[in-house]
């Protein structure tokens, strides 16, 4: 019974309907799965149909606006997972043969390491122009998805995940700095107290991000705590109401080269910063790297920290961002 089952299941599914429905569940969405595999939305549930057919049992179900999979639905969904990921493996280990460092090289970064990483991933695709870069941005919430489902060759984070089996590479510095406009009277002050800082209009990231998280950590180190005046979406709308005198913030030094450089934005002298952090490449322990994500990931901790130092804006001397009296 159970061999006629398998066998009919070999003969009638193909990897293109497993590959279809495992993009519909871990995107939640039919159009979403479309957009991603260049397929139309009909097509796609024309496939998910003929494989629930197949298989004979509901694999997913609709309770609200949202799609869950059902308990042979997980099971399929599992199955797909293994099966693609099996099918890229043998594609990585044909190109590792050949000992040419080529194919897809999937990055996911949170969305503050967005301003760096296009240059690494550039400098790296210089040299070794075969490869072909598929970087993701996002906030910290969606990454931590991604790295449980095991969809990325590295993801690019600043707060290690305690709560998941990974293996952690710290490339670079993550320097933390508080920023105010340039006419802000703080600017002219050295040696600012937390409790002075505590009395400002700050602007923060949602909770659960990396920076919030350090920025909360070391106010509660000193029985203090930031009152958020706005909470923004991104270190980028953060640095435009900075920018605009709404208030002050903590950002990565990173994201400030061309503020900073051109006297967009001053740094403040604040008694604890600036904090230091470091920048991670990280992947799941039983995940086997292609040799393009082992390069990748060489490079990054061979050459990474020099290669930024080249990034316009960047600034040699940190005394360059600090204010004028």
């Amino acid at each position: 019974m159970v061999y006629s089952i398998a066998k009919n299941l070999i003969r009638h599914v193909t990897l293109r309907q497993m590959q279809i429905f495992e993009a519909v569940v871990r995107l939640g969405s039919y159009t979403r799965a479309a957009e991603e595999l260049h397929l139309t939305q009909p097509t796609v549930s024309m496939q998910v149909k003929k494989l629930t057919e197949t298989i004979g049992y509901p694999l997913l179900e609709k309770v609200g606006n949202h799609l869950h999979t059902t308990a042979v639905g997980d099971e399929v969904y599992n199955t797909s997972q293994t099966m693609l990921g099996n099918i890229m493996s043998l594609g990585e280990s044909t190109a590792a043969l050949e000992g040419v460092i080529k194919g897809p090289l999937r990055i996911a970064v949170i969305t503050t390491a967005k301003y760096f990483m296009p240059y690494l991933l550039g400098a790296f695709i210089n040299q070794h122009p075969q490869v072909t870069p598929i970087l993701k941005v996002t906030n910290r919430l969606r990454v931590l998805e991604r790295l449980k489902s095991n969809e990325d060759d590295l993801l690019i984070m600043g707060q290690v995940p305690e709560e998941l089996p990974v293996v952690a590479h710290p490339f670079v510095d993550n320097e933390l700095v508080v920023v105010a406009h340039v006419d802000h009277p703080l600017t002219k002050c050295r040696d600012i107290s937390l409790q002075q800082l505590q009395k400002e209009r700050f602007l923060v990231r949602e909770t659960g991000s990396g920076t919030r998280l350090a920025i909360d950590r070391l106010f509660a180190e000193q029985d203090l705590q930031v009152h958020p005046y706005m909470e923004l979406g991104s270190s980028e709308a953060i640095k435009q109401g900075v920018m605009a005198g709404l208030g002050i913030s903590v950002l990565s030094r990173h994201n400030l080269r061309l503020e900073l450089a051109h006297h967009h934005i001053a740094v403040l002298d604040v008694k604890g910063f600036p904090l230091f952090y470091r920048w991670y490449a990280v992947h799941l322990k039983n995940r086997k790297l292609s040799l393009t994500a082992r390069s990748f990931l060489d490079f990054l901790l061979k050459q990474g920290k020099e290669m930024l130092q080249h990034v316009p804006g960047a600034s040699k001397d940190k005394s360059e961002s600090m204010p004028v009296s």
